[in-house]
């Protein structure tokens, strides 16, 4: 139930703070749909206000965020004064819209909810989820002059021009979605860990709007039509994956391209006057804010659709004047925009060169024509069969063909439009992706977010075909309206692909990582090493320790460079865990995170070395292990100048009884028992010699193979393994 609250709650919210500003900047030519602007603007209000307060000296959105309140409900009165009151028929003529918005957060909604009974942040692969909570926290809790704990830690966080945390999320890194999310943590009493989530789906859901605007508006795709595309757009698997990897920053540049492709198309249509350019002024501010708050960089290919839809009527018809008058109005915005955040234009060259410099993302499947309109084979985004995909290909691409067949009689400006808005970014997809196959990058993940970003034009211009819903042949219609059943429910069943994967997803934010928000409180902890293997655990490690200075031993993301290790406690995750003398520390953490005195005379190393596999792991019930090959070997380093007696303590299971013996330098030293059951199993005491140390974990019983479900050779599984250092020198061997 709570991510159901949670879901309206965060909706509600930027509807609330959309819905003067939508009514107060919607031109009165398209009064009737003003209802589709209300998310752009609550969206670009909600991040105009934080960008305001993170250049003041206030500590973030809890000191001014419910103040903020009267700004939206101030619009709402203008807007009611100089327009009279809103037009709430539009409300009802859209209520199909609503519907779809209504079913798409219900679905994302209750996936989540079997996920967690609390609310709580979730990925099937990305550890985006982290860094914008990391970004919410900024702007939450921080002022801009802050440079307390991690945030002015010069040394690790420096990238280009950049030397702090917060002016690294303000120039560099995508701060809408975080800014945001802060906003309404405050708003709704929550913390930004629990909304991280949830907000994709909300993104996804206030797209919808976008997405039949084009539709309706633009390609003139009567409203069955275009709720059927606005239902393909919510329930689109490519879309569900960015939700269920978290790409907050795509979901909201989706909504500010779609926003100006339709206004630059209305722009040329209506004539290009400065004072219709004016009047879609703000509308066009909402959607320049909001892309160079999420995405920046994709400034320089924002106007592609429209500007190849306005170039080439200009060029067919000769009207160079009037094309010169669309740019003005279109760019008069732009330069307002670039304006009121200067910071994120300023940082354009610096993050087309981060994207040059490292290999963002991972290889996502290159999609055909049915995968373009959402019908893929699995949560990965693979195809069908390739005969299958064949058909379907054909399918799509007939249908898509035939409607551009049979609007060039009529309708030519509608034909022409729908291949502008598809044959650019489609043709900009296929580059990418020649591109990654030839230099062996990651390039298809840019390619699919290149599609994916604009993906309310493309889809309403692939999905062109629907315009013969309003035909007068009966079967003509019929044809069409099987189809478009077809393709939502295709789409449909692809989300509900992803809705059933995010009820036990691989990476959670649980209890033991949650439990590390105690460690800000303790002031006895000054510094801190992210001894964590896991990136995911790392990474919101880094969130909830923003008022601690810590320090990574891997490069674990922008802004969080590696460097030696100065922490006075090293903070450890997963099987294996050091257990000091003395007493514990100044916070209780939940498994499998411990903090360790890196200061004591008793404090020592240990980690994995040969012979493990990777973790495997059940979020939900918080249990981790790894299996060994056979033989393993636990790594030990102790930096002090004498040796230390262990004391080692395996909760551990085997396929089969088994016998393990624990070697070092050569000679067996203990041997224990491990059986069938998950039970712990103490090791007597050895000595460890200072420097580095090589505990072998050997066994006379051969790996076992499990079956044809699991080919690998298994040894036997550690969910727990503690070393413990003795106070005084012990009877173990030397």
């Amino acid at each position: 139930m709570a991510f159901f609250v949670a879901a309206f709650a965060l909706v509600g919210s930027v509807l609330l703070w959309g819905f003067g500003l939508a009514w107060l900047a919607t031109p009165r030519r398209w009064r009737m749909l003003w209802p589709l602007f209300i998310a752009p603007c609550g969206l670009a209000l909600q991040a105009a206000v934080v960008w305001a307060g993170a250049h003041t000296d206030l500590a973030g959105t809890d000191v001014y965020g419910r103040f903020a309140l009267i700004l939206p409900l101030a619009l709402l009165g203008l807007a009611c004064w100089r327009r009279g009151v809103p037009d709430w028929r539009a409300l009802v003529r859209l209520r199909g819209v609503g519907l779809v918005m209504l079913a798409v957060l219900l679905v994302v909604a209750g996936s989540m909810s079997s996920a967690s009974r609390r609310l709580t942040s979730f990925s099937l692969g990305s550890c985006d989820a982290a860094d914008y909570a990391a970004g919410a926290r900024v702007f939450r809790e921080f002022a801009a002059g802050d440079r307390e704990g991690f945030m002015g830690l010069t040394e690790v966080v420096r990238i280009l021009s950049v030397d702090n945390f917060h002016d690294y999320w303000v120039r560099l890194n995508h701060f809408t979605p975080s800014a945001i999310a802060a906003l309404n943590a405050t708003l709704l009493g929550r913390e930004p860990f629990e909304l991280i989530s949830l907000l994709g789906g909300v993104f996804l859901a206030l797209g919808v709007p976008v997405a039949f605007l084009l539709a309706r508006s633009a390609l003139r795709i009567g409203s069955v039509g275009a709720v059927a595309v606005a239902a393909v757009y919510g329930f689109s698997p490519l879309l569900w994956y960015a939700v269920a990897h978290v790409a907050l920053s795509q979901l909201v540049a989706a909504v500010a391209l779609g926003l100006l492709t339709w206004s630059g198309v209305v722009l040329w249509r209506t004539g290009a006057t400065l004072r219709r350019g004016f009047e879609l002024g703000i509308l066009l501010v909402v959607a320049y804010t909001l892309l160079l708050g999420a995405y920046n960089f994709m400034i320089l290919l924002c106007l592609l659709p429209a500007a190849a839809f306005a170039v080439g009527w200009s060029m067919w018809a000769g009207t160079y004047a009037r094309l010169g008058r669309w740019w003005a109005g279109m760019l008069a915005p732009l330069a307002v925009s670039t304006f009121l955040m200067p910071e994120r234009v300023a940082g354009l060259a610096e993050r087309f060169l981060l994207l040059r410099q490292y290999n963002f993302g991972w290889k996502i499947p290159a999609l055909s024509p049915e995968g373009w309109v959402g019908i893929v084979g699995g949560v990965l985004l693979q195809g069908y069969d390739t005969r299958v995909r064949w058909v379907l290909s054909a399918v799509v691409m007939a249908a898509f063909l035939i409607a551009l067949a049979v609007a060039l009689r009529r309708r030519r400006s509608l034909a022409f439009l729908a291949l502008c808005l598809t044959v650019p970014i489609l043709s900009g997809y296929a580059i990418l992706l020649i591109q990654a196959r030839a230099q062996g990058t990651n390039g298809s993940y840019d390619a699919y977010k290149l599609l994916a970003a604009f993906y309310p034009g493309v889809l309403a211009g692939l999905c062109f075909w629907l315009v013969h819903l309003r035909s007068r042949r009966r079967l003509v219609v019929a044809l069409t309206g099987a189809g478009a059943i077809a393709l939502v429910g295709a789409n449909l069943l692809g989300s509900l692909r992803f809705a059933e994967r995010l009820r036990n997803p691989p990476y959670l934010v649980d209890r033991g990582l949650v439990s590390l928000q105690a460690i800000e409180r303790a002031p006895e902890v000054t510094s801190i090493n992210l001894r964590v293997a896991d990136f995911w655990s790392r990474l919101w490690a880094n969130s909830f320790l923003l008022r601690k200075a810590h320090y990574f031993p891997t490069h674990t993301y922008e802004g969080r460079l590696n460097t030696p290790l100065r922490g006075e406690w090293d903070l450890l995750d997963g099987v294996i865990s050091v257990v000091p003398p003395e007493p514990s520390a100044p916070v209780k953490l939940e498994r499998p995170y411990s903090l360790v005195w890196t200061r004591s005379p008793h404090f020592i190393s240990a980690q994995f070395g040969e012979g493990w596999y990777e973790r495997e792991q059940i979020p939900r019930a918080n249990a981790r292990w790894h299996w060994t090959r056979g033989d393993a070997e636990i790594v030990i380093e102790n930096p002090q100048s004498g040796p230390l007696d262990v004391a080692f303590r395996f909760q551990a299971r085997s396929v089969e009884p088994r016998n393990l013996e624990i070697w070092i330098n050569g000679r067996r030293r203990r041997t224990v028992s491990i059986g069938t059951e998950l039970e712990w199993v103490r090791v007597p005491s050895i000595r460890i010699s200072p420097g580095t140390t090589s505990v072998q974990l050997r066994s006379p019983t051969p790996p076992t193979l499990v079956g044809p479900n699991d080919r690998r050779p298994l040894g036997f599984a550690a969910y727990g393994i503690e070393v413990k250092v003795l106070n005084a020198p012990d009877r173990g061997d030397e």
